[in-house]
């Protein structure tokens, strides 16, 4: 894959396949915490997005439902969030790494 950008929603979709290795939409929902769910349709259409990305892909089909697969590691999305968190500062780890250290994070 190359560097893809994944939205906050789209990364919480990706943390789910990763932890669960395959999934359907509905176990993909059912992920999320109970206050913060999306709805079924915006699973959906975060599904569909990501398979055009080519970060997700449809493995088979179960009955009426498909069963979905993360192509991306989590090391690989990983490193280009901080590569665009980088870029936002120049390229220049220092003030990310002062950040961190001021915060105690």
């Amino acid at each position: 894959m190359s560097k893809q950008k994944l939205s906050k929603l789209e990364y919480g979709v990706m943390e789910a396949l990763w932890a669960k290795r395959e999934a359907s939409i509905r176990e993909v929902q059912d992920f999320f915490p109970e206050k913060k769910r999306p709805a079924y349709t915006t699973v959906q259409t975060t599904l569909y997005r990501l398979e055009a990305k080519g970060s997700v892909k449809r493995l088979r089909k179960v009955g009426n439902f498909h069963i979905f697969a993360a192509t991306v590691t989590r090391s690989a999305a990983q490193t280009t969030l901080i590569d665009d968190l980088l870029s936002m500062f120049g390229g220049k780890t220092q003030p990310v790494m002062a950040h961190f250290i001021q915060s105690g994070s």
